[in-house]
């Protein structure tokens, strides 16, 4: 059973000589889709210009300025920088340029599930992933590692965690490692299975990876844990592991109708918690586990998109900000949500605000002033995710001396014109469409709102032929009663 469809096959040239511009696509000549030579590896690249959202404190925002990026790093931010020789220059007068969004929680294995879960509760999604993972290969899990980093380069989502609980043999963890060591982005490759049993970690596979595939920090693909809450003496071992091996862990924690309080308990009274922690949802718990949380240091992660969509809880972004536990953001699946970070400050904003609304309105009053601002998603979207992944010395904002990770918003679309409040504009005009250039270790792979030595027909493929597997092995009317689950 075949599903196909159209195929991006062209991209605009290069400017004149070596600069490149924003113009429209349609005006200018075309070529084939990949063109690494466009944009030579080692070659210096200059961004003249850009209206920059720094994200760091001491710059803030700065109009009409030049970053210049030489080899992977961000040499200099300033206004009319001079080119390094032989340097390629980007003309981006007017257009917005932010430091990569970090996405920190996200089950990259199911990325060729795109879409099948858009009407699925938590119940559906549970009945799901009791049939369909034994069906996966090892094949099947490196379509959707290799989708899902494709996905997230051109959504400007320059880092990513892979919360790959689907490796549930070392040959299918193989598999999902080599997918995302495919596409040259940058992930954080976080190491988990399926079973709540977690004797796992501490068979010696934890080891046997980190060791042949993970000898260095400085990789692109970097590693740590994906562990649910230990509930028995084996998950704590598991943990114990983490701590002494200074292995970051990111859990699921804090799900409806799940005995999350006393998740939390257990992770603190072993000190489990740390500020090499993450915690993915963190819903549905009482003030006394987000006090916890605050204490240890420990990072949450909010998916605001599918928890609001599955009932994992209420997001919740008001109480974790009460307490003052750091925060990123993250997309949690494909299966029925956006892969954009765009959608996802949008989703965590409107949640969040529309809740305090509806408390103001119960107590017959209005709300005079918003405490949860545009700057703080976007924050939480790129340095918050750099921060909660140990990395922020390294990305999460447009500093000379970090890793060029940064996405250029085009300035000729008309959701992009005028730009009053260019914070504002971002995280509720701009869109994935609107993002013109992706820039990772100070590799461009992303122009013109095409990709660059990133091959998305392989990608494809890959996915068209796990989704074809998928359906041949449970039947077509099994297939669809699984997307169109029955109405209450």
């Amino acid at each position: 059973m075949k599903r196909r469809g159209l195929l991006a096959g062209t991209v605009a040239a290069a400017g004149v000589a070596m600069t490149a511009g924003l113009s429209s696509p349609a005006q200018a000549a075309t070529t084939s889709v990949t063109e690494p030579d466009r944009f030579p590896a080692g070659r210096p690249l200059l961004i003249r210009g850009a209206t920059v959202i720094t994200m760091d404190r001491a710059r803030g925002i700065l109009p009409d300025t030049d970053v210049l990026v030489v080899r992977d790093k961000i040499k200099a931010v300033g206004r009319k920088l001079s080119a390094a020789h032989g340097a390629t220059i980007i003309e981006a007068r007017g257009a917005l340029l932010i430091p990569g969004f970090v996405d920190t929680h996200r089950h990259m294995w199911q990325s060729a599930l795109r879409g099948a879960g858009a009407d699925w509760t938590l119940t559906n999604y549970l009945t799901a992933m009791g049939m369909l993972p034994p069906l996966f290969r090892p094949e099947d899990i490196y379509a959707g590692n290799y989708l899902g980093m494709v996905d997230a380069v051109a959504d400007g989502v320059t880092t990513v965690l892979d919360w790959s609980h689907g490796s549930v043999t070392p040959a299918h963890a193989d598999a999902a490692v080599d997918a995302l060591m495919a596409v040259p982005g940058r992930a954080r490759w976080a190491y988990g299975r399926f079973p709540l049993d977690l004797s796992w970690v501490t068979s010696g596979e934890v080891d046997r990876i980190r060791e042949a595939r993970f000898s260095s920090d400085d990789q692109l693909v970097t590693m740590q844990l994906a562990l649910h809450a230990p509930s028995d003496s084996v998950g704590d071992a598991a943990w114990r592991y983490a701590v002494e091996h200074d292995v970051p862990v990111n859990s699921h924690v804090g799900f409806f109708g799940a005995a999350s309080d006393s998740d939390v308990r257990r992770l603190v009274e072993n000190k489990f918690l740390s500020p090499s922690t993450t915690l993915a949802h963190a819903t549905a718990m009482s003030d006394d586990s987000y006090r916890l949380i605050a204490d240890s240091g420990a990072f949450v992660s909010l998916s605001a998109e599918s928890d609001l969509n599955m009932g994992q809880g209420y997001p919740p972004t008001g109480v974790v900000r009460r307490f003052g536990i750091p925060i990123s953001l993250s997309v949690d699946s494909l299966l029925g949500w956006s892969g954009d970070m765009f959608s996802n400050m949008r989703a965590i904003l409107s949640a969040e605000r529309g809740l305090v609304h509806l408390r103001a309105h119960e107590r017959g009053e209005m709300v005079a002033s918003l405490d949860l601002r545009a700057a703080d998603v976007l924050r939480y979207a790129t340095l918050g995710g750099a921060e909660a992944l140990g990395m922020a010395d390294r990305i999460g904002s447009i500093t000379p001396g970090k890793l060029a990770d940064l996405v250029l918003l085009r300035q000729d679309t008309p959701s992009m014109t005028p730009v009053n409040n260019p914070i504002g504009h971002l995280v509720f005009h701009a869109g994935r469409g609107d993002i013109d250039t992706v820039v990772v270790n100070g590799r461009v792979l992303k122009h013109r709102g095409e990709l660059i030595g990133v091959n998305l027909p392989r990608a494809r493929r890959l996915a068209e032929a796990t989704q074809d597997h998928l359906v041949s092995s449970i039947g077509e009317e099994a297939w669809r009663n699984l997307i169109d689950p029955p109405r209450p």
